[in-house]
């Protein structure tokens, strides 16, 4: 019989030190301990990213909420848990103190692939709803016009959007329709 292979505990410290201005640009979430590489996107899931990036910042200009694009971290660091992960899209209204990370967005998106669909619909929506920030978190399909919001005034109930509707994102008070997201597939 083989022993299992030794599992090496990093602390959020050691994540953040090695993570923060990465040369090689690989980037790694962090959950309780252990790291992942994240995967690469494809042009749907950037063009998906893109057009609700866009759409935000448009939107937002002005005011004092920010937009982040998936180059800026969520760290979640309660009950005893710290979770780093870089969402597609976060929008923060408050100010934040650490360059590096956000501690309390009131919107996150995450553009959903086949790789990754379970986690983020699953431990990232636990994880999320420990934010006392967080108002909504949305899951966009990649290769089909379908939008999810989950939102806390509903106690995370799963709404669904498709092409020819639009929805509400309560948190920062825009309107946007499907068919303005998934453009490039509608033709």
């Amino acid at each position: 019989m083989s022993a299992l292979p030794k599992t090496v505990y990093i602390s959020p410290e050691e994540y953040l030190l090695g993570e923060n201005d990465r040369v090689d640009g690989i980037k790694y979430e962090y959950v309780n301990g252990k790291v992942y590489a994240m995967a690469g996107a494809s042009r749907e899931h950037n063009l998906v990213a893109g057009n609700f990036f866009l759409s935000l910042g448009v939107h937002l200009k002005g005011s004092r909420c920010r937009v982040f694009q998936s180059d800026m971290k969520v760290g979640i660091r309660a009950l005893r848990e710290d979770h780093f992960y870089y969402p597609d899209v976060q929008v923060t209204c408050t100010d934040e103190q650490d360059r590096y990370y956000n501690t309390s967005p009131c919107l996150i998106v995450e553009v959903l692939s086949d790789s990754t669909a379970r986690t983020d619909r699953y431990e990232k929506l636990v994880a999320y709803r420990l934010l006392p920030s967080l108002q909504e978190y949305v899951l966009c399909a990649q290769h089909t016009p379908l939008v999810e919001i989950y939102r806390r005034r509903t106690e995370w109930q799963t709404e669904y959007f498709v092409n020819g509707e639009a929805f509400l994102l309560e948190s920062v008070g825009l309107e946007i329709a499907v068919s303005e997201l998934y453009e490039f597939l509608l033709g």
